[in-house]
């Protein structure tokens, strides 16, 4: 697969499935780029597959392609330790990566099972943006006869909220589309914050949408609860102490990136929301608080 097949196959992955997880795409992606790769040698072939994530990155700068990548290669790279030969190893490798792809399918699932249960009868909700995973927790409170109204941020600068809002429409919850300088007001009203997220990092903070910070201190001072919905494979090895932290390949899309020489004039995509500010983190691999978030990662990656 040359660089223009794999970004055509990437692309046609996100665009089959419009609920398919960036990340979910980039591993199937992958996963195709090793069932063609011609490589001959076991660290030819790891080679290549470091190659197309970054071509993969290259056309999604957000932080979930990049630890989904990662997160695949490391989980079928160490096959190269337990067989020396290729063919062996290759079918192998092939076999984790379905496992994989199998065993992330079912986070969302899980993610929304674990959280539900916090939605209480008559709760007022408040999320952030558009995110799949928020939208699965509300639809199985929703399946649940739960009776709950959602304030949704407009989210600028592409107004993605709009669109949760009509998600949520459609399963018949009440919502209300609020600016996002609105935040502070609305909050008095909410009984809790649920927010999904693009990566997990280190610390138990998360990166997401522009204005999720914001939200988060708002929360604080208004004592609610900040929860953050978020699958396992959004993991990350960074450890950001502030928004400076945040390389830039994650805070600006990828058609930004490679455009744009002054990135000062440009807003940010994506902000960073310390642990302090978080109550508690909803996965498939549990309900975690922030301090319990590296433990997770150790375990992922080792």
């Amino acid at each position: 697969m040359n660089e223009e097949e794999l970004v055509e196959y990437f692309r046609a992955q996100m665009s089959k499935d419009p609920d398919m997880a960036s990340a979910v795409a980039a591993i199937r992606t992958l996963l195709e780029f090793l069932k063609r790769d011609k490589g001959e040698t076991i660290l030819g072939l790891r080679e290549s597959l470091k190659w197309a994530t970054d071509c993969l990155t290259g056309v999604d700068s957000s932080v979930a392609v990049s630890s989904g990548g990662e997160l695949f290669l490391r989980f079928i790279s160490l096959t190269s330790l337990e067989h020396q030969d290729l063919s062996r190893c290759k079918k192998v490798m092939e076999e984790r990566g379905e496992l994989f792809l199998e065993k992330i399918s079912l986070s969302r699932t899980k993610v929304a099972k674990l959280c539900h249960t916090f939605i209480k009868d008559g709760a007022k909700i408040l999320t952030h943006s558009y995110s799949r995973v928020v939208l699965r927790v509300l639809e199985k409170a929703a399946a649940e006869k739960k009776r709950f109204s959602v304030y949704v941020t407009e989210s600028q600068p592409d107004a993605a909220g709009r669109q949760m809002a009509e998600a949520l429409r459609k399963l018949n919850v009440p919502v209300t589309v609020v600016l996002d300088a609105a935040v502070g007001y609305v909050l008095e009203k909410v009984d809790l914050v649920i927010v999904g997220a693009e990566g997990v990092v280190e610390s138990g903070g998360i990166i997401n949408k522009i204005g999720t910070y914001q939200t988060a201190v708002c929360s604080k001072t208004h004592n609610k609860p900040f929860y953050v919905v978020a699958e396992s494979f959004k993991f990350v090895r960074l450890y950001p102490l502030n928004q400076q932290d945040v390389p830039d390949k994650f805070k600006y899309k990828a058609d930004t990136l490679k455009t744009v020489e002054n990135l000062s004039e440009e807003h940010p995509m994506i902000d960073y929301t310390p642990p302090s500010l978080i109550t508690l983190l909803f996965t498939d691999l549990g309900v975690l608080t922030p301090s319990a978030v590296s433990d997770e990662l150790i375990k992922l990656y080792l």
